[in-house]
C-alpha cells in the first residue's frame, strides 16, 4: 500500500463509510464498481493526487463501510445522497465525480440530480442509464451479457453459490475477463476476495442490483435531466458484459460537453488493465479547461 494514503470514515446518509484520501487541491470522489473496493483505483489516486484532494470511498456495503439490511437501503437515489453528503463532509459543496461499473451509474445519476455539484464527470465502462435502459429492451445481445443481473435477483441463492467458490469467483470476474491477465497479481485478487469475505459484504453488493430491478418493475423506465458538466466516458472496447453499442448516439442525453475515448484490446477493467492510459486520458480532460479550480 502507498504510505501517503490515508484512510478515515465518514459519517453520511445514517451510515458510515471508509475512504482513502491523498492529496490536496479540488475534490475528487472515485467510485468503484462490482465487486470491487476503494482498492480498484490504486493506479489514479497518485497520480491524480498530484492535482486534487482525491477521496476512494468504500461504496456502501463494500469492505470496511457500513453494510445496511435490507434491499431499500441500496437504491440508487440513495447511492447518490451518499456521495452529496461525502463532498459535505469535506467541507466541499461540488466536485469531480468519477466512476467505474456501478459507480459509474451513480456517478450518471449524481451529474442528473445534482448538476450544481458535479464539476466535472468522468465514467469508466458504465453506459449511460437511459442507453442502458433502451438496450435491455430492443438488443438481445446485451440482455443475454446482462444474464447475471437477472440470476442476482433470487433470494440467497447467487450468495450462496459465489461464497462456495469464492477464490474462482474472483479470479474468473478480473483475471478471466482482462485482455492482459498480467493486470492482477494473486496478491491484488486475494485482496478482492478478502473484500467480499466480510460479513454482509456480498449480500450488500448484490442488493445493488436487486434493488434497481425493483425500482423499474415499481416505476418503470425512469427519465433522466441533461448532464450540464464536461463529461469523459472511458470505454475498453473488449467489454463482455457491456457492448460497445450502449455508447453510441449518446449526445442527447447531456447539455454540456461530451467525448469518448476508446481503448482497444482492453476489457471492462479499464483502469486497471490500462492505467497509464486511463491516467493520461483523465488528467487531459481534467486539465483541459478553466473550469475547474486547479492548483
Amino acid at each position: 500500500m502507498n504510505e501517503s494514503w490515508q484512510h478515515g470514515y465518514a459519517h453520511v446518509n445514517g451510515i458510515r463509510l471508509h475512504y482513502v484520501t491523498q492529496g490536496n487541491g479540488p475534490l475528487v470522489i472515485l467510485l468503484h464498481g462490482f465487486p470491487e473496493f476503494w482498492y480498484s483505483w490504486r493506479h489514479q489516486i497518485p497520480v491524480l493526487a498530484q492535482h486534487f484532494r482525491v477521496v476512494a470511498p468504500d461504496l456502501r456495503g463494500y469492505n470496511d463501510s457500513a453494510k445496511p439490511q435490507g434491499v431499500a437501503n441500496y437504491g440508487i437515489d440513495t447511492l447518490a445522497v451518499d456521495v452529496m453528503e461525502l463532498i459535505r463532509t469535506f467541507d466541499e459543496e461540488k466536485a469531480i465525480i468519477i466512476g467505474h461499473d456501478w459507480g459509474g451509474g451513480i456517478a450518471w445519476v449524481f451529474a442528473a440530480e445534482y448538476p450544481q455539484a458535479t464539476e466535472k464527470l468522468i465514467a469508466l465502462n458504465c453506459p449511460h442509464p437511459a442507453a442502458f435502459q433502451h438496450h435491455l429492451k430492443t438488443n438481445r445481445r446485451q440482455l443475454l451479457r446482462s444474464w447475471y443481473m437477472f440470476f442476482f435477483q433470487i433470494p440467497w441463492l447467487p450468495e450462496f453459490g459465489i461464497r462456495l467458490t469464492l477464490q474462482w469467483f474472483v479470479e474468473k470476474a478480473f483475471r478471466g475477463m482482462a485482455i492482459r491477465k498480467a493486470a492482477f497479481s494473486d496478491d491484488e485478487l486475494q485482496k478482492y476476495a478478502e473484500a467480499l469475505k466480510k460479513s454482509g459484504a456480498l449480500t450488500a453488493a448484490i442488493n445493488y442490483y436487486r434493488a434497481v430491478f425493483r425500482e423499474l418493475v415499481r416505476h418503470g423506465e425512469r427519465s433522466f435531466n441533461k448532464i450540464q458538466c464536461s463529461t469523459l466516458l472511458i470505454w475498453g472496447e473488449e467489454d463482455s458484459a457491456l457492448g460497445k453499442e450502449l455508447t453510441y448516439c449518446m449526445e442527447p442525453y447531456f447539455s454540456g460537453r461530451f467525448e469518448i475515448k476508446y481503448i482497444p484490446q482492453c476489457s471492462h477493467w479499464v483502469q486497471q488493465e490500462q492505467p497509464e492510459l486511463v491516467n493520461r486520458y483523465m488528467v487531459e480532460f481534467l486539465m483541459d479547461t478553466g473550469d475547474c479550480r486547479l492548483v
